[in-house]
């Protein structure tokens, strides 16, 4: 099985990823799948034997069409087709601040420990390197900078309020 770096409780670690991607003519069979947002939102997904729902969301789709059905699934994958491709950050944000989705939000494609700060603060809390990170590089980079200049998911207080409080 894949490996996966999850943050947990402010800690990294690796774990295996028991998700299968599916494609939108597989059935669900069983055990923990992930399917696309157009097949779960014609409804195309019957739970088979009581495994979690995960939905894969490609830089175009919207995230905001998983409002109302996201207390059907239990991971939202966002895509990261190209490592300059930044559209994955909003829609991770919108997931955890606009639509309170407390579920995973996993970072899948061309995912780069350099970008591991940023995913963090915008919501995601699991990631599937492309660059074969290791959990110890991949916690590094998410703490690297101690100031933050805008607010985010992540409720870090900006660099200005700092300076306010001292």
């Amino acid at each position: 099985m894949p490996m996966l770096i999850r943050l947990s409780e402010g800690v990294f670690s690796q774990v295996q990823d028991v998700f299968v991607r599916l494609g939108d003519d597989e059935p669900v069979v069983g055990g923990d799948a992930i399917v696309s947002l157009g097949r779960l939102l014609s409804g195309d997904v019957a739970r088979a034997g009581g495994g979690r729902l995960g939905v894969w969301l490609e830089p175009g789709d919207e995230v905001e069409a998983l409002e109302g059905r996201l207390d059907q699934v239990d991971l939202v994958a966002l895509a990261f087709p190209k490592f300059r491709d930044g559209r994955a950050f909003t829609s991770a944000r919108l997931l955890r601040e606009r639509l309170g989705f407390t579920g995973e939000v996993r970072a899948v494609g061309d995912v780069l420990r350099d970008q591991a700060g940023f995913m963090v603060r915008c919501g995601f809390d699991a990631f599937s390197p492309a660059d074969g990170s290791t959990v110890e590089a991949w916690a590094a980079a998410a703490s690297r900078h101690r100031h933050v200049y805008q607010r985010a998911a992540d409720a870090r207080a900006p660099a200005f309020l700092e300076r306010g409080r001292g």
